[in-house]
């Protein structure tokens, strides 16, 4: 099982003319409910000792994680958004410690990649028992994701998807998931032969890697971006790409859509204006951003 670093994207040799970046959770494999719900919110929970508002939490973890506009961002910035939300609701505030998320805010917002050995190296420089919680959290989670997560199966669809685009396309995994995991999915079942590089967060940004490999390889009608999350189609906005959308809660039909329209599309010139927002909309309506008890 190979690792990739920054390099494999910098010295990119592209072989085709058009290329393609893909998230992986949520996007190519079914794990965003089981990953969340049996491993990411406990852990929270049990770290930060809320057992007495389990309810608020899973609430406000499965609104921040799964079913928002904030769907698919890195592990630290969604529990930095979880906290911030249980400190403004009052039900969860009056029954117990919510921690003050200062400290993780300034880790997330200040531009180093956000994985487990930056947030080591800034829980131990600057000596905040936050960050050294987080930290113990995300590891811990890796620990029990990688002993007792049932294989993630690929939705319906995706892996023909992905032998279309080998065959027309230079194609680049980008995502949040951090490359223990990452790795482990894309070869267990050979994905991984579909694409060139599988990149996580300890290489960057998405934005970081489509500068890497892409933005000045391709011009921007020739690119797609492949995603789930707003933090996707953020990207895609960002360098000015297409961007096609896989709906949460219709993988099968998205990736169906892909094979019979989108990808022809694309090939063909890029997305038109009017198609390009007709995706988009039917992707937003799916991800609000106000919680439903506010």
């Amino acid at each position: 099982m190979r690792e990739f670093t920054k390099d494999d994207l910098i010295n990119f040799l592209p072989q085709f003319e058009t290329f393609v970046g893909i998230d992986s959770d949520g996007c190519v494999f079914d794990t965003m409910d089981t990953k969340q719900k049996d491993f990411f919110h406990p852990h929270i929970i049990r770290i930060w000792g809320l057992e007495a508002i389990e309810t608020e939490v899973r609430a406000a973890a499965e609104f921040t994680y799964l079913y928002s506009c904030y769907r698919g961002l890195n592990r630290f910035l969604g529990l930095c958004k979880t906290f911030e939300l249980l400190l403004d609701w009052p039900q969860a505030r009056e029954k117990a410690a919510i921690p003050d998320p200062a400290d993780l805010r300034a880790y997330c917002d200040s531009g180093l990649p956000l994985s487990n050995a930056t947030c080591k190296v800034e829980a131990e420089r600057t000596g905040s028992e936050l960050l050294d919680q987080a930290h113990r959290w995300s590891v811990e989670l890796n620990e029990d994701i990688d002993a007792n997560m049932p294989d993630p199966p690929a939705f319906p669809g995706a892996e023909d998807a992905l032998k279309q685009i080998q065959k027309n396309s230079d194609a680049v995994v980008m995502s949040q998931t951090q490359a223990v995991a990452l790795l482990k999915d894309w070869y267990r079942d050979n994905l991984a032969r579909y694409v060139s590089v599988i990149a996580g967060p300890e290489i960057g940004s998405k934005v970081d890697c489509f500068s890497m490999a892409a933005t000045e390889r391709y011009p921007g009608h020739t690119i797609l971006m492949i995603g789930d999350a707003t933090g996707d189609l953020a990207t895609a906005l960002n360098i000015g790409c297409n961007f096609y959308p896989i709906i949460p809660g219709q993988e099968i039909e998205s990736w169906k859509r892909f094979i019979n329209e989108a990808y022809a599309r694309f090939l063909d010139g890029g997305f038109s204006d009017h198609y390009q927002k007709q995706l988009i909309h039917e992707f937003n309506a799916k991800l609000p951003e106000t919680p439903p008890w506010k």
